[in-house]
């Protein structure tokens, strides 16, 4: 029973809601095509919210739905898995999510700041992965490449005579300003903020602060060049996105 008990807590903010989502998922979850589509526009502003209308896919898989808020024209893509607590998720109008796209804020740790905030007008390409619970902002007309990371959580390991999950982890949340676009299989770690209109190099570990209109790329990531007006970016192997 009390392992019972723990799974429903993990999945829904109390055993009624827990009820009715599984219900909804059941009846119209599975449901393929605009009729599906349809459906689930308007059933499932009885377990979350909705600005206007949202196109959710089949196989779309939401825990605890009542901390998630979707804008105007928002997609979220078949595979697409949201786990919204504490503070929530939150997807601005005119943003899409693509397939097997992850957005997780769930925490065994008590942190009241766990969140993933996304703007308007932005898209998160396939097989993302957003851990919020440090707290992650997005701002408008984002765009990132596939299996990029956006991880606002590290672990601590100081300690050589401590077990790592004994120590702890640090969050300190990830900032992610207006117009930047992230290349395909970057990492965002903790603690980071990338300035407006920045550009984030194909496979680059960003773990410090970008400037605006700056290009990064490599392991750790560096910086490549500044967006100057009239210089476009070239094309070549040093900043291939």
């Amino acid at each position: 029973m009390a392992g019972f008990k723990l799974y429903i807590s993990r999945q829904a903010s109390s055993p009624s809601r827990y009820l009715l989502e599984q219900l909804l998922y059941t009846l119209a979850g599975w449901l393929p095509t605009v009729m599906g589509v349809g459906l689930r526009a308007v059933l499932y502003r009885l377990i979350l919210h909705m600005d206007g209308m949202a196109a959710i896919e089949n196989g779309v898989r939401l825990r605890f739905a009542d901390h998630i808020h979707l804008g105007r024209n928002v997609y979220l893509d078949h595979g697409v898995y949201l786990h919204a607590c504490p503070a929530g998720i939150v997807i601005g109008e005119n943003s899409f999510v693509l397939h097997g796209a992850v957005l997780q804020v769930y925490t065994l740790r008590d942190l009241p700041h766990a969140f993933i905030r996304i703007g308007k007008d932005s898209l998160f390409s396939e097989f993302n992965v957003l851990r919020g619970q440090g707290g992650i902002t997005i701002g408008d007309r984002v765009y990132t490449g596939p299996l990029v990371q956006i991880l606002a959580v590290n672990h601590v390991y100081a300690d050589p005579t401590r077990p790592i999950i004994e120590q702890g982890i640090t969050a300190e949340g990830i900032v992610v300003e207006d117009d930047v676009w992230i290349g395909a299989g970057a990492v965002i770690t903790d603690g980071v903020i990338i300035g407006r209109g920045a550009v984030v190099a194909a496979g680059a570990v960003v773990t410090r602060d970008v400037p605006p209109y700056t290009v990064v790329g490599g392991v750790p990531a560096q910086r490549l060049k500044r967006i100057e007006l009239g210089q476009p970016i070239p094309v070549d192997s040093s900043v291939y996105l």
